[in-house]
């Protein structure tokens, strides 16, 4: 065997005159680099007896291809440069990918804050079933649809008829013998289809000019009277009581039905509450409201099944009685957050990463029509302000309260703990004295029960010089603060007489 003075990298000068396809097949270490190559991203150095280096770069399993009749000293073509859009793209990797994804989207509204349903439904097979209630079809249609069909409903009636009436007028002859002396026409006086035309919308609209007149010598003409004034009482009826319904649906009255901007999370009662407000603008009433609340969040069962917009109800006073309204004035409704609350185990942190969507619905009837009205609303995650209550609008004016629906929306900051009301009611069963306490943000109250838990515990005999003091104190009608005065009572109730 011949051993090979060449460098590894280094390739004879007399095999770069052989063919390409064939100098990778000489060199073994170098066709082992090829095969290596196709993994992954490598580069093939091949130098020339004069120093000219050609670098080969290949990436998956893209392949430069040399020419194959490439001689020594001649200069090899210049790969053609990709176009721009493809030299810049980049593979996405799940790396890649987390690293250069945008800023979450904000959700997609289930409902909007108008009230309308953000669903559209597609791929309806049966579109016949819309048929079958065409009263409610042709009410659910919008206001130009209503309006063009309204009118072409009518004058493809009054056409239809005009052209019987011209049919049996050309049928008996009177367009030919009218001018005739003693021939009595069906219909006086049409003379053509535009006349026919007229009386047909003279019947059915029963105008009645007197002009054209019916005579009873002719049958057939009497009979299609009596079918025009029957269907065109149909077509009256039905289009004009579409109008009339569409004119006077409630829901335009919800229009005048207010819900806040934002939905507010506070303490009420030492208890953890959601709330909204709600109002109504006008003077005449919503009889029998009602109002209930759906949490709409996507939800994972036990077994893996996916749930999107699952539907949970929210509990605003169904039990007590609490969701039956008296809208007179602005109210402000308020959701107990307890053991069978959906937020019961949400702290502040954790509601904020929460995704889910409240939809409040408002219910009753007109006052004045009587018919019954429903109005919607929707609060996103985004929308649900922890800390915060609603600022007053009812005042009490000389003779009358007013409200200033300038501050309907407007609230204000409170504080309140940042802990989940599951975390609130445990901390009150453990410190009964918490709830006389002013609610502090979280490091002030952890310094208070600090501050109280290091009050030192009195001896027996120290009592009676507190008993005195306390006498001393009750008769100036002076306590030091509602936790001096709470610890004092009991020692008041042992008293003597």
């Amino acid at each position: 065997m011949v051993q090979n003075s060449n460098p590894p990298n280094q390739i004879p000068s007399s095999s770069l005159s052989q063919p390409y396809s064939l100098m990778f097949h000489d060199p073994p270490s170098l066709a082992h680099r090829l095969g290596k190559a196709q993994k992954g991203a490598c580069q093939l150095l091949l130098q020339r007896p004069e120093g000219v280096e050609l670098q080969l770069r290949m990436a998956g399993d893209s392949r430069v291809l040399m020419d194959h009749n490439m001689e020594i000293g001649v200069t090899p073509a210049q790969v053609k440069k990709l176009p721009k859009h493809l030299r810049e793209a980049q593979i996405s990797t799940e790396r890649t990918h987390l690293i250069s994804d945008p800023a979450k989207k904000p959700r997609q509204r289930y409902v909007q804050k108008d009230g309308k349903c953000n669903v559209h439904h597609g791929n309806v097979q049966e579109t016949y079933r819309y048929l079958s209630d065409l009263f409610t079809t042709l009410v659910d249609l919008r206001w130009r649809l209503s309006l063009f069909i309204f009118t072409l409903v009518y004058v493809v009636n009054w056409l239809f008829f005009g052209f019987l009436w011209w049919l049996i007028a050309l049928i008996r002859g009177d367009l030919v013998h009218a001018d005739e002396e003693g021939w009595t026409p069906c219909v006086e006086n049409l003379n053509s289809f535009v006349s026919a035309f007229l009386f047909s919308i003279e019947t059915e609209t029963t105008i009645g000019y007197g002009y054209r007149v019916i005579t009873e010598k002719c049958p057939e003409g009497i009979i299609l009277l009596l079918v025009q004034a029957i269907l065109g009482s149909i077509v009256n009826a039905m289009m004009v009581g579409c109008m009339f319904v569409k004119i006077s649906q409630p829901k335009n009255r919800a229009e005048t039905l207010m819900f806040s901007h934002n939905a507010v999370i506070s303490v009420r009662d030492n208890k953890m509450c959601l709330m909204f407000r709600v109002g109504d603008l006008r003077n005449s009433h919503i009889v029998e409201a009602s109002i209930r609340a759906k949490l709409i969040r996507s939800q994972q069962t036990k077994e893996g099944e996916f749930i999107p917009l699952n539907q949970t109800d929210i509990n605003i006073g169904f039990d007590t009685g609490d969701d039956r309204l008296f809208l007179v004035s602005p109210l402000i409704i308020s959701h107990e957050i307890n053991e069978k609350s959906p937020f019961w185990e949400m702290s502040q942190a954790q509601m904020e990463k929460e995704e889910f969507e409240i939809v409040v619905i408002l219910e009753g009837m007109v006052e004045a029509t009587g018919m019954t009205c429903q109005a919607r609303s929707s609060y996103l995650d985004t929308e649900v302000l922890w800390g915060y209550r609603f600022t007053p609008v009812l005042s009490l004016e000389k003779g009358f309260y007013e409200v200033d629906y300038n501050n309907f929306h407007d609230i204000y900051e409170t504080n309140t703990p940042a802990c989940s009301a599951k975390e609130l009611a445990a901390k009150l069963r453990e410190n009964p004295l918490l709830p006389q306490l002013s609610l502090l943000s979280p490091d002030s109250k952890m310094h208070t029960s600090d501050t109280l838990n290091r009050v030192p515990k009195r001896d027996p005999l120290s009592q009676d010089e507190d008993m005195e003091e306390g006498e001393a104190g009750g008769d100036r009608g002076e306590t030091n603060g509602s936790a001096a005065g709470l610890q004092e009572l009991p020692l008041a109730d042992g008293l003597p007489d």
